[in-house]
């Protein structure tokens, strides 16, 4: 059992309080945000909620550990960078898996992943830190997803498959077996995409065509 400090105040921490609390053996003590966005904020869901920039005074490194399980904002790259600044602060990063995913024995899995209920993860897999994998996606067998990714609930992802970081797989997409997803690519939601894929680019339909926008525009 660790004691945990969550990053961050929104549905996402929330939630990740949730799993901890009833499906490991981790225990939160506290929340943890930057003084910009504490104002008038001293608890949340009962929890003490610390400024980041003071954070390895109250709470140091070698007695705590850190869960950053934030949302895919700005193609994943917020949640990148204070992925990166707990590193800096010498925090170990834990992952949570969820008891009720499939995971075969030996796959690799990194640092500060959220990986939620009914997924299945086959044989051969790597996945890389900092991934978040929502309810019910497949990842199939040799299949490698790169650091900084968000897969949405139902995605598939056939065999084979290479998922460059910073990608972003709407809910009910679905990737073909062998299809390289370029770094920084939004699938948007039920798009299949059946070949190949250009860096920070948006692609919708069956079968997904690009769109004229950029990726880097997206800041939902």
């Amino acid at each position: 059992m660790a004691k945990i400090i969550i990053f961050g105040l929104l549905d996402s921490s929330s939630l990740a309080h949730f799993y901890l609390k009833n499906d490991t053996e981790h225990e939160v003590v506290a929340f943890s945000i930057s003084k910009e966005y504490m104002i008038g904020i001293q608890k949340f869901e009962g929890l003490p909620v610390i400024p980041f920039e003071d954070v390895e005074k109250e709470l140091p490194p070698k007695n705590y550990r850190f869960f950053a399980p934030m949302s895919y904002r700005k193609m994943n790259r917020l949640r990148a960078d204070v992925y990166r600044q707990i590193k800096e602060k010498e925090y170990e990063v834990i992952s949570y898996v969820s008891s009720t995913a499939t995971v075969a024995p030996g796959t690799n899995i990194g640092e500060n992943c959220f990986i939620l209920e009914k997924t299945v993860i086959q044989p051969f897999v790597n996945i890389g830190n900092n991934v978040v994998i929502w309810s019910g996606v497949q990842v199939s067998h040799h299949a490698s997803i790169d650091d900084h990714v968000f897969l949405g609930a139902q995605s598939i992802i056939s065999g084979h498959c290479k998922i460059d970081s910073y990608s972003f797989l709407g809910m009910n997409s679905a990737i073909r077996e062998g299809v390289h997803v370029k770094e920084g690519v939004l699938v948007a939601m039920s798009t299949a995409i059946t070949g190949e894929t250009e860096p920070w680019s948006v692609y919708k339909g069956v079968p997904g065509k690009k769109d004229p926008i950029s990726s880097k525009n997206f800041d939902a």
